[in-house]
Protein backbone atom coordinates (compact mmCIF):
# COMPACT_ATOMS: atom_id res chain seq x y z
CA UNK A 1 0.00 0.00 0.00
CA UNK A 2 0.77 3.16 -0.65
CA UNK A 3 0.84 6.02 1.81
CA UNK A 4 -0.71 9.31 1.08
CA UNK A 5 1.10 12.28 -0.47
CA UNK A 6 0.48 14.46 2.83
CA UNK A 7 1.62 12.17 4.99
CA UNK A 8 4.48 10.95 2.94
CA UNK A 9 5.40 14.77 2.37
CA UNK A 10 5.74 15.45 6.67
CA UNK A 11 7.92 12.57 7.27
CA UNK A 12 11.36 13.97 6.57
CA UNK A 13 12.52 15.04 9.49
CA UNK A 14 10.17 17.67 10.86
CA UNK A 15 12.69 20.29 10.91
CA UNK A 16 9.50 22.90 10.29
CA UNK A 17 11.43 25.57 11.67
CA UNK A 18 11.27 24.75 15.27
CA UNK A 19 14.64 24.53 17.10
CA UNK A 20 14.49 21.35 18.81
CA UNK A 21 17.70 20.79 20.08
CA UNK A 22 18.57 21.49 24.06
CA UNK A 23 21.50 23.68 24.25
CA UNK A 24 20.45 25.12 27.64
CA UNK A 25 19.16 28.14 26.16
CA UNK A 26 16.05 28.24 28.17
CA UNK A 27 17.59 27.31 31.36
CA UNK A 28 16.91 24.66 33.93
CA UNK A 29 15.68 24.34 37.35
CA UNK A 30 19.54 23.24 38.26
CA UNK A 31 21.14 26.65 36.59
CA UNK A 32 17.92 28.76 37.81
CA UNK A 33 18.69 27.66 41.39
CA UNK A 34 22.92 28.28 41.08
CA UNK A 35 21.93 31.44 39.81
CA UNK A 36 19.81 32.28 42.86
CA UNK A 37 22.04 30.96 45.41
CA UNK A 38 25.28 32.65 43.78
CA UNK A 39 23.11 36.05 43.73
CA UNK A 40 22.19 35.60 47.65
CA UNK A 41 25.55 34.96 48.63
CA UNK A 42 26.88 38.08 46.12
CA UNK A 43 24.16 40.03 48.22
CA UNK A 44 25.02 38.90 51.75
CA UNK A 45 28.56 39.08 51.68
CA UNK A 46 28.81 43.18 50.98
CA UNK A 47 25.95 43.22 53.67
CA UNK A 48 27.85 41.52 55.86
CA UNK A 49 31.42 43.43 54.81
CA UNK A 50 29.69 47.08 55.67
CA UNK A 51 27.61 46.09 58.43
CA UNK A 52 30.23 44.52 60.27
CA UNK A 53 32.86 46.86 59.25
CA UNK A 54 35.26 44.42 58.30
CA UNK A 55 37.08 46.98 55.72
CA UNK A 56 37.32 50.08 57.82
CA UNK A 57 38.71 52.12 55.17
CA UNK A 58 35.43 53.74 53.12
CA UNK A 59 36.74 54.28 49.85
CA UNK A 60 37.83 50.54 49.65
CA UNK A 61 34.99 49.39 50.82
CA UNK A 62 32.68 51.01 47.98
CA UNK A 63 35.51 49.62 45.64
CA UNK A 64 34.96 46.05 47.05
CA UNK A 65 30.83 46.70 47.24
CA UNK A 66 30.84 47.59 43.38
CA UNK A 67 33.28 44.57 42.36
CA UNK A 68 30.28 42.11 43.93
CA UNK A 69 27.86 44.40 42.23
CA UNK A 70 30.07 44.11 38.63
CA UNK A 71 30.09 39.74 39.24
CA UNK A 72 26.55 39.21 40.38
CA UNK A 73 24.96 41.38 37.34
CA UNK A 74 27.06 39.12 35.01
CA UNK A 75 25.54 36.17 37.55
CA UNK A 76 22.38 37.50 36.24
CA UNK A 77 23.02 37.54 32.33
CA UNK A 78 24.22 34.40 32.56
CA UNK A 79 21.89 33.06 34.73
CA UNK A 80 18.66 34.27 34.04
CA UNK A 81 18.76 36.37 30.78
CA UNK A 82 20.59 33.71 29.32
CA UNK A 83 23.24 36.14 27.24
CA UNK A 84 26.44 34.31 26.08
CA UNK A 85 28.59 34.40 22.68
CA UNK A 86 26.36 32.11 21.06
CA UNK A 87 22.97 33.54 21.60
CA UNK A 88 21.50 35.29 18.84
CA UNK A 89 24.76 34.98 16.57
CA UNK A 90 26.59 37.11 19.01
CA UNK A 91 24.62 40.20 18.37
CA UNK A 92 23.40 39.98 22.27
CA UNK A 93 26.97 40.52 23.33
CA UNK A 94 27.55 43.15 21.11
CA UNK A 95 24.65 45.11 22.27
CA UNK A 96 25.50 44.52 25.89
CA UNK A 97 28.95 45.77 25.26
CA UNK A 98 27.76 48.98 23.42
CA UNK A 99 25.79 49.89 26.57
CA UNK A 100 28.13 49.06 28.73
CA UNK A 101 30.76 51.38 27.28
CA UNK A 102 27.64 54.11 26.83
CA UNK A 103 27.04 53.87 30.66
CA UNK A 104 30.96 54.36 31.27
CA UNK A 105 31.51 56.74 29.47
CA UNK A 106 27.91 58.52 31.15
CA UNK A 107 28.91 57.86 34.73
CA UNK A 108 32.97 58.94 34.32
CA UNK A 109 31.74 62.25 32.39
CA UNK A 110 29.09 62.83 35.00
CA UNK A 111 31.75 62.47 37.92
CA UNK A 112 33.97 64.68 36.08
CA UNK A 113 32.05 67.27 35.78
CA UNK A 114 30.72 67.48 39.02
CA UNK A 115 33.96 66.99 40.52
CA UNK A 116 35.25 70.05 38.60
CA UNK A 117 32.57 71.70 39.71
CA UNK A 118 32.58 71.22 43.51
CA UNK A 119 36.56 72.38 43.31
CA UNK A 120 35.93 75.65 41.16
CA UNK A 121 32.30 76.68 42.61
CA UNK A 122 33.01 76.12 46.40
CA UNK A 123 33.24 79.35 48.37
CA UNK A 124 36.74 80.81 49.31
CA UNK A 125 38.02 80.38 52.40
CA UNK A 126 38.63 83.44 54.68
CA UNK A 127 42.68 83.34 53.84
CA UNK A 128 42.01 82.90 49.87
CA UNK A 129 40.17 86.61 50.34
CA UNK A 130 43.12 88.29 51.69
CA UNK A 131 44.73 87.65 48.67
CA UNK A 132 42.55 88.44 45.69
CA UNK A 133 43.74 91.78 44.36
Amino acid sequence: MTQPATHAAHEHGHDHGHDEHDDGAHGSVGSYTIGFLLSVVLTAIPFWLIMAKVIPNSGTAAFVVLAFAVVQIVVHMVYFLHMNTKSEGGWNMLALIFTLVLVVILLAGSLWVMHHLNVNMMPMAPHDMRNMP
